[in-house]
């Protein structure tokens, strides 16, 4: 079974548990931790990783780092799933629970890159024209980028809208070449 199917699993069944213990969100926090834990420290992660070192050292890395500040379930849970011989998967387990947890909130995330940097006013009117589409709440992540020209391309699960005058200039290019080769 991949990687991806296996995680998905798990961290549905740490969903099901947090919702079943009325922990939902300090769990869903405790994810974050780890996540952002992790993606900071690749050396953690190559650890955690590596079947060469041995469950209970594994176990004991991780509570030394996590120990008190996670709920007893979550700590259960990565010990479980590292005794289980499954450490590689716990970092993609960890990434899907925050997706799945999006998911039964109903939270989108709407990824903007722009040429330049967004007002708060143009921030707040995208937020609300995806809010007005999706009829959940909206996680906003921006970027600059300068190649873009002008505009912005606003991406929406696997949507694409693309408003930057570089692909403009890019359809009109194409649109001249077609007419003079015609």
């Amino acid at each position: 079974m991949s990687e991806i199917k296996v995680a998905s699993r798990y961290a549905k069944s740490l969903l099901d548990l947090a919702l079943e213990n009325n922990a939902l969100e300090e769990i869903k926090g405790d994810m974050d931790l780890f996540v952002k834990t992790l993606s900071a420290n690749r050396e953690l992660q190559a650890v955690v990783k590596n079947p060469i070192i041995p469950l209970a050292k594994k176990n004991a890395i991780l509570k030394a780092i996590f120990g008190e500040k996670i709920n007893r379930i979550t700590a259960s849970f990565f010990k479980i799933v590292v005794d289980k011989g499954r450490a590689d998967i716990i970092f993609g387990t960890a990434k899907e629970f925050l997706n799945q947890y999006d998911r039964y909130k109903n939270i989108v995330t709407a990824k903007v890159v722009s040429a330049a940097e967004l007002s708060e006013t143009a921030k707040t009117e995208i937020v609300n024209k995806v809010k007005a589409v999706t009829g959940g709440e909206v996680k906003l992540v921006t970027r600059v980028d300068p190649s873009l020209i002008g505009g912005f391309v606003l991406t929406l699960g696997d949507k694409q809208f693309d408003a930057s005058i570089a692909s403009n200039l890019s359809k009109l290019k194409k649109d001249f070449a077609q007419k003079v080769v015609a």
